[in-house]
Parts: C-alpha cells; structure tokens; sequence
C-alpha cells in the first residue's frame, strides 16, 4: 500500500468525514458545523447520533443509507451526505432520503395531528452541479409558493455546497463559516495549521486530523479510504463527466444504458463498492451483480 503524505485527513473521505463528524466523543465539531449553516436560526446545544440506514417499507425498496443521521433536542433531523461526485437523478435521492426522516416521526396512535419538527439535508459536494452561477456556492432550498415567492414551509430545507466553487483565500476568511468551507476544500493541502484556524473549534480539528496520529490499524482504514476516494474521482472524471454526457446526447434510452454500463464495468475494475456503483449508475444491484460475473469469464 502506498502511504500518503499528506499531513491532515481528507474530510471527503469516507472514514475522515466520520472519524471527525460521526463519532459522540467530537460531536462538538459536528455542532460547531451545523449551527453556521443555521444561520441565526435557534442554535443546537446538543445532538444524538440516529440509525444511518433506513429500509423501504417491502424487501424491493430501496434502502436510504446516510453518511450522517442526527437529532437535535427539539427533534429536529439532520442528514448530513458527503458527495464526491456527480450523481444522475442526485436530486430526486436527496428528496427520496429526506422522506425518510419525515415519516420517522409519525407517532403511533390516533392521537398524532401531524406536527412535524424541521427536517434538514445537508449535502456537501466534491464536484459543481449547477454551472449557471460560478460565484454561488451555497444553494438553500425551500418550498415556494411560485407567484408570490414566499415560502410556504419552513421546515423542510435542502442544502447543497458546491464546495469546488468556495475560493477564498485564508487571509480572506471572514467569519467560522468560511473557515469550515475552507477546511472542507484545503485541509488535505495544508502543511501546518494556519494562525487564521488555529482557535476555537479549529484548533481541535486540526489536531484530530493529524493522520501521523494515528494508531496502525486506523491508518490503515483510512489509507483505503483514501485509496477509494481518489479511485472514485480518477474514474468519475473519465466516465460520469464525460461519457455519460455523449450518451445522453445521443438520445435514446439504449444509449444512456450502455454508458451506464460502461461506468459500472471500469468501476468494478477499480475495485469499488457495490453499493457505490448502484448510488452512481442507477442500475439495480443485480445488474450489476451480473456484469461483474461476465467480467470474471
């Protein structure tokens, strides 16, 4: 295995992002991070970590496995996703894994009027999908009522940051929300912590992030992690970027399959996850199942 000399973790890694966000003992920096995208709304002082996988209601839905899952104490529901590449239908699976959390609080009895606290999905993004507006990074969604533009319900939001399009520089940083925008995109650059980060919060990120401290067996973990992240985006940029745009531009539903399966079949090669390459592709586990048998012939 090929060790990375990389100073601090990775947070679009799968282990970093919840060996430092996911685990009870540094929630606080998880805390931290939520209550500057609130954005002066009520501040959560404490959270719970909740059950990361939901079932359909039958054994042919599809299952909602999120990276984070947390409730605050006013039983308000966090779904925090870390995205490292472009998605087809990326919306519509935030929407399918929001309904998650809504139905969680339906009580049981006939005494429930329907009172929902606010459900949140946060998704933090390695890659730009809206090309429209290169200077917005930040896109924070609401039911609308579309002629008068008011918001018709406040307590569904969706939240997607581009962070690829943050490009502050560290002398730039203004507030604690720019310095977690910046330490989401530079972290795994930088060679020593910057006086600009080095209070408050910031400090303990830092220190947890020190991959040098790290035992073996986590090191370890985290090198394959690595490892998968760096195999995804090396793969993702050729064929998700790329080649599913020339599919599509040809227009029929045949085209969009093959480079489906053209994806999933220099996936498996790299070594990835099942379940990552039915996320990315949108094919059903047993067809991919069956391309990776053919691939063994």
């Amino acid at each position: 295995m090929t060790l990375t000399t990389d100073k601090y973790i990775n947070l679009f890694t799968d282990y970093g992002f919840k060996k430092l966000f996911g685990e009870t003992p540094n929630k606080d920096l998880l805390i931290a991070f939520l209550n500057e995208l609130l954005k002066g709304k009520e501040q959560i002082s404490d959270l719970s970590y909740l059950k990361n996988e939901r079932l359909g209601h039958n054994e042919t839905e599809r299952r909602a496995i999120y990276d984070l899952y947390c409730t605050n104490e006013q039983g308000e529901k966090f779904i925090i996703e870390i995205q490292r590449a472009k998605q087809e239908y990326f919306k519509d699976r935030s929407i399918y894994y929001s309904s998650f959390a809504i139905q969680d609080q339906a009580t049981k009895g006939k005494d429930w009027k329907y009172k929902m606290a606010a459900v949140y999905t946060i998704s933090i993004m390695d890659f730009i999908f809206n090309q429209n507006d290169q200077n917005k990074f930040e896109h924070r969604i609401k039911l609308m009522d579309v002629d008068s533009k008011e918001v018709f319900y406040d307590k569904l939001t969706y939240l997607y940051l581009e962070i690829p399009k943050f490009t502050k520089e560290l002398h730039e940083l203004e507030n604690d929300y720019d310095k977690w925008m910046f330490a989401f995109k530079n972290l795994h650059r930088l060679k020593e912590m910057p006086k600009e980060l080095e209070q408050g919060i910031f400090k303990k990120l830092f220190e947890l992030s020190e991959i040098a401290k790290m035992d073996e067996k986590e090191r370890n973990i985290y090198e394959d992690s690595l490892k998968d992240y760096r195999d995804l985006k090396s793969t993702l940029d050729t064929y998700l970027e790329e080649g599913r745009r020339e599919g599509i531009k040809q227009g029929t539903e045949q085209g969009r399959n093959e480079r489906e399966k053209e994806i999933a079949i220099e996936a498996l090669k790299q070594g990835l996850p099942i379940e990552t390459i039915v996320s990315l592709t949108g094919l059903s586990k047993d067809v991919i199942e069956k391309i990776k048998q053919e691939i063994k012939k």
